[in-house]
């Protein structure tokens, strides 16, 4: 009896009624945290600076700050970026395992410290080598094992009716981040150089994410989210059970949440890693924009934070499958209209659908960590999300190839058309979707 009531209390402790405000806490670290490692999604700003027409465009002083650097054709330009994210992906699976083992602390410093490194080392190679070297590989590797920590850390903290929410906003930070970066990448360039933009913002980024990852915490053993309230009309399919990863990837919902990614990725990244050179070439006969390139790429990011953020609390309220077809079919549309849009020469509606295909990434990058929680559970989610995000890092092979494209034919309206069909499939695919049932 006495072993019951002293129970007791540690019980009603562990199950607030409400969210505590460190949960809140864990939360906007994990965004800020993201904010930083969300450089990826500003490349198409050094893309642009290192191409061979910015070379002969450069005043004797930007001639000087580059010395030594060595331009890129489009296709060169694109291979950190695409290394980048494939070593982004694959980072995220020993990623999460550090962090459902030792909390997310440790692998968010590494990811920093990685971080930083590999843009000081892109800065002083000024090579294609030390692009895709620095920010390909180490800086690959610093974004997967922070980004694999920062969202497992904050969902383990709410109930599953508020985890598209939850998930949103964490990840909303990395796609906002091309909100400020690409300015301020085009500021520094301008003033410091190429090799100066990539050693100041390796830092600066290195000290935010350090300090931001000692606000990270697991939530204390036993301790259980408050549940939704009564009139809730959240229609969120939730795992019963916690299935560990060789549990995982023996389901057929596995690789279907994998190549969900994958279509649902590769349209907005061929997006993102042309954004300046569609808005110059869409814009030739508007000079503020083409100098001003930046603009579509800082668009972008509110659009693709937004996307996360909005799909994440509709998809709690209509559900996943619905709110991914939703955000799908209309991005479709606009991807296949994408080439017409440039070769009419109308930027607003170059906005409107390149708009689109931003909240379409940021709302999936918000879905697929959802899903992966609601279907094989919290508790393995950084492990687990790892192996999906996999679907992620594979969908850089569409913009390297629109890349090629570029060079070889002198267009890239094929690549957006190869977006459209594969995100297509993926949609169809993800009405298939039920949820895994664990074997007794």
């Amino acid at each position: 009896m006495t072993s019951s009531k002293q129970a007791a209390p540690q019980a009603t402790e562990l199950t607030p009624s409400k969210v505590p405000a460190k949960a809140w806490g864990v939360t906007f670290a994990g965004m800020a945290i993201n904010l930083c490692l969300g450089i990826l999604y500003a490349w198409s700003i050094w893309k642009k600076a290192l191409s061979a027409d910015a070379k002969h465009a450069a005043g004797t002083l930007m001639h000087g700050l580059n010395e030594g650097w060595v331009y890129l054709n489009d296709a060169q330009a694109t291979w950190a970026y695409a290394t980048c994210g494939f070593v982004f992906a694959l980072s995220m699976i020993p990623g999460g395992k550090l962090q459902d083992k030792l909390g997310p602390r440790i692998g968010v410093t590494l990811g920093g410290l990685f971080l930083a490194t590999g843009c000081i080392v892109a800065g002083l190679m000024r090579s294609f080598p030390g692009l895709v070297l620095g920010f390909g590989l180490l800086g690959g590797i610093g974004m997967g094992l922070g980004y694999a920590s920062a969202t497992p850390a904050a969902v383990r903290w709410f109930g599953p009716h508020k985890r598209g929410l939850i998930v949103g906003i964490v990840v909303g930070g990395y796609g906002g981040a091309a909100i400020y970066i690409s300015p301020l990448a085009t500021t520094l360039i301008k003033t410091y150089g190429i090799s100066g933009s990539f050693i100041a913002l390796g830092i600066l980024f290195a000290i935010v994410v350090i300090i931001a990852g000692r606000l990270l915490s697991m939530p204390p053993e036993g301790y259980v989210a408050p549940g939704p309230p009564v009139s809730s009309t959240a229609k969120v399919t939730q795992a019963t059970a916690s299935w560990t990863a060789a549990q995982m990837v023996k389901t057929w919902q596995f690789y279907a949440l994998v190549f969900i990614f994958f279509g649902s990725a590769q349209s907005g990244l061929l997006v993102i890693g042309n954004a300046v050179k569609v808005l110059n070439d869409t814009a030739k006969g508007v000079p503020f924009l083409v100098a001003a390139g930046w603009i579509l790429s800082s668009f972008g990011g509110i659009v693709n934070a937004s996307g996360r953020i909005c799909t994440g609390i509709y998809s709690d309220k209509l559900g996943r499958k619905l709110a991914f077809a939703i955000n799908g079919l209309v991005s479709v549309l606009c991807l296949a209209l994408t080439p017409y849009v440039m070769k009419s020469g109308n930027v607003a509606l170059l906005f409107l659908v390149v708009g689109v295909a931003f909240w379409q990434y940021g709302g999936g990058l918000a879905l697929l960590p959802a899903l992966t929680a609601d279907y094989f559970g919290p508790k393995h989610l950084g492990y687990n999300y790892g192996l999906v995000f996999l679907g992620w890092g594979l969908a850089f092979f569409v913009p390297q190839l629109a890349g090629y494209m570029k060079v070889a034919i002198h267009t890239m309206d094929p690549a957006f058309y190869l977006a459209a069909g594969i995100q297509f499939i993926a949609i169809l695919v993800s009405q298939k979707l039920t949820r895994p049932q664990m074997a007794a």
